[in-house]
């Protein structure tokens, strides 16, 4: 996701405001912004005291996220991949028999017949209404994957190719994509084509009741990274391409408004500048299940916030598992899964490993081919690890009201919810330095532990008094100090 906003310690906020390719270098006596292609060199600056105004006239411009329905502030379930209705509607039952609130649950890729035909496999999705239903009784909203690639299979690539709805290519064959399939994708940067793509989505999904949409492999995923051979219906991709997940984000918020639905959130793999106002909930797509992985997560948040999108999550346990039976992988879960609590959305996901269970059919195509990864509930991994989610789960419940503060600060002035500690303290030297630590809204600290086996860790505190919420000790701000962190919580500040 590449977001061209940067924020000074100077008191200044610049917007290189191309979407094409590109590079930005910063030296210690020059910064430089280059562009593969454009018609035209644009971009924005403002200043101000504080990074907070600077945020505030940002957002203002460039736009803030609507309101964020109250009914996903809790947990969001899921795995790679539920394969059929039965396996989500098991899940859903179990967390409603064992009494624990669920938010949503989404519903991953390869549901589907094949890429582009944007329904359900019948085969193992006979009733989605009758899903849809039962889940709501519950509760729980329903999210489903959509991609943007279409299979020169599908049943919807010839109509596509010849209204000339499809990404072109300036040479060569006509492809784009070929994950699973001969695919190109659907070029959301043409209107006609956001009404295609909406309509489908409305009648084979939205009309049986799924509430929310995952707008995966929205960059878009290209085979191959040439962008110089890749065209949409604005212009090349060597000069616009950054603007396509914005654009996917956009088709399916003016969908549901127009279908009537006022709170729209769209969980999104890739985003541009003003995404947030199209109610796109970024994650940080399919990253590794490492302690460096969970690091590069508390820095990934805090800059997407700075950029101007508050809504943003990750995998809990990162995607990509090899062995979720581990210890290892346990420790992991519980740290990801005790940080996850204090972002904005908090979702269980990973394909996880090792693949050793048997496709529900022998077809190359089909809901029932491709693999699936082991179960992601919160009581999958032993007892021990389904009480600390639990308790840390609780923990979330409980701060409700707060989330619901935290959100419409980011509605009304474009606050993150996942604070640089210089957004909060910009007259702190020390709170430009740190990076392994954040403000969640201006009450909580919190301090991520970041490496295997460690039972406590460094921790800055800004001037004034701070509560830890788990041990109820007391501290002085102003200083480092070295706070416990045993497996069953992460060190979090209060401020007094």
């Amino acid at each position: 996701a590449s977001i061209p906003f940067v924020l000074s310690s100077a008191g200044y906020g610049f917007l290189w405001n191309q979407p094409g390719v590109g590079t930005a270098t910063f030296g210690r006596n020059y910064t430089e912004w280059k562009a593969e292609q454009l018609k035209e060199i644009d971009y924005w600056i403002t200043a101000a005291d504080t990074p907070k105004q600077i945020l505030k006239n940002y957002t203002e411009v460039v736009g803030r996220p609507p309101h964020m329905s109250d009914d996903l502030l809790g947990l969001w379930q899921c795995k790679l991949r539920y394969r059929t209705q039965e396996e989500v509607l098991k899940v859903a039952r179990e967390y409603h028999r064992r009494n624990i609130p669920l938010s949503v649950i989404v519903i991953d890729f390869f549901h589907w017949t094949r890429q582009g035909d944007w329904h359900f496999d019948p085969v193992y999705w006979p009733d989605p209404k009758a899903m849809c239903d039962e889940l709501h009784s519950y509760g729980i909203k329903v999210a489903v994957s959509v991609w943007p690639s279409v299979d020169r299979k599908s049943e919807n690539f010839e109509e596509l190719y010849d209204r000339g709805l499809l990404i072109r290519t300036e040479h060569g064959a006509a492809q784009t994509y070929d994950y699973q399939g001969d695919c190109v994708s659907i070029d959301v940067t043409n209107p006609e084509a956001q009404q295609y793509l909406w309509k489908k989505c409305m009648d084979n999904y939205a009309s049986y009741g799924i509430d929310m949409f995952w707008l995966d492999n929205c960059e878009p995923d290209y085979g191959v990274y040439d962008f110089r051979n890749f065209r949409y219906s604005i212009g090349t991709a060597l000069e616009m391409t950054n603007v396509y997940p914005k654009m996917m984000a956009k088709t399916f918020y003016h969908g549901q408004k127009a279908a009537g639905k006022n709170e729209i959130c769209s969980l999104v793999r890739c985003g541009w500048v003003g995404s947030q106002k199209y109610g796109a909930l970024l994650w940080s797509g399919d990253v590794n299940s490492t302690f460096e992985s969970l690091k590069d997560q508390v820095i990934a948040g805090i800059e997407m916030g700075i950029a101007g999108i508050p809504w943003w999550n990750s995998d809990v346990g990162g995607f990509m598992t090899q062995d979720c039976f581990s210890d290892f992988f346990k420790e992991l879960l519980v740290r990801w899964f005790e940080y996850a609590v204090f972002t904005p959305v908090l979702r269980m996901h990973g394909d996880r490993g090792p693949h050793d269970i048997p496709p529900l059919s022998d077809l190359d195509y089909g809901g029932g081919y491709l693999y699936t990864g082991h179960d992601n509930a919160l009581w999958d991994y032993g007892e021990e690890v389904y009480q600390i989610l639990l308790a840390n789960l609780q923990t979330r419940l409980e701060m409700k009201p707060y989330l619901k503060k935290l959100y419409q600060e980011a509605s009304d002035n474009g606050s993150p919810l996942i604070r640089a500690m210089f957004y909060e303290y910009p007259d702190d030297e020390t709170c430009w330095e740190v990076e392994d630590q954040y403000m969640f809204g201006e009450k909580y600290l919190v301090a991520p532990v970041l490496q295997a086996g460690a039972v406590s860790r460094k921790v800055y505190l800004p001037h004034g008094v701070w509560r830890e919420i788990h041990s109820g000790n007391i501290y002085e701000g102003g200083q480092w100090i070295e706070a416990d962190a045993p497996i069953q919580y992460i060190p979090v500040f209060e401020k007094m």
